[in-house]
């Protein structure tokens, strides 16, 4: 990598770090019902998992959706805490249809369709994740909707709240990212993960499965 990647490379990291510290202050506005959550305080961990996740997104990608944080703010819009609520169409779907449906963006039926098989494809690298490294998936989120609680998200209600809150542009090139990754045989969660314990130190997934309990 000459210089110029390097200072592109650099460029591009310092973008998810921002876009991690953008939506952590979005996340400090987020009320919870019972008052704030533990997780509310837990900076490091939201750092790492959030990071984890955006190390993996191409450089057009996390622009676009900078720009969503950025527009969100000017209108008064708050993404993470519509994310919370867009999943509880699962988790509480009456308090959704009486205090959060009336008040978010709605979707259009394309839009919902296109997401659907994004998310299809993400539990399907998930699952098969879980199989291959099951000390690490055993650290994940409940994988299907059809297993969430009133306490517990499974990993599809989470994505599917997430997706709701890109913009169209957004959304399209997270569409095209997953696609593009399905079509080079890799698998996000695998990618995703493997950052995560990376930045917890590990020199790998198969280190990090080892030293699991």
């Amino acid at each position: 990598m000459d210089s110029k990647q390097q200072a592109q490379q650099g460029a591009d990291d310092d973008l998810a770090e921002r876009i991690v510290r953008h939506e952590w202050e979005q996340f400090q506005q987020t009320d919870n019902e019972g008052g704030r959550a533990n997780c509310q305080g837990n900076w490091p961990i939201f750092h790492q998992m959030r990071l984890s996740q955006f190390l993996t997104w191409t450089p057009p990608l996390r622009r676009s959706y900078a720009r969503d944080l950025d527009r969100a703010d000017q209108i008064g819009r708050n993404l993470v805490t519509e994310k919370y609520g867009r999943m509880m169409v699962s988790t509480a779907p009456e308090d959704y249809q009486r205090s959060i449906e009336p008040f978010i963006p709605a979707l259009s039926q394309p839009r919902i369709e296109n997401q659907e098989q994004v998310i299809a494809q993400q539990v399907a690298w998930a699952d098969d994740f879980r199989q291959r490294y099951p000390k690490l998936g055993r650290e994940m989120r409940l994988l299907t909707t059809a297993e969430d609680t009133s306490e517990d998200t499974s990993f599809e209600t989470y994505l599917r709240g997430e997706l709701g809150t890109y913009s169209d542009n957004t959304f399209s090139l997270y569409r095209v990212f997953v696609q593009n990754l399905k079509a080079q045989g890799r698998n996000l969660t695998e990618e995703t993960i493997r950052n995560t314990v990376l930045l917890d130190g590990f020199a790998g997934l198969d280190e990090a499965e080892a030293q699991q309990r």
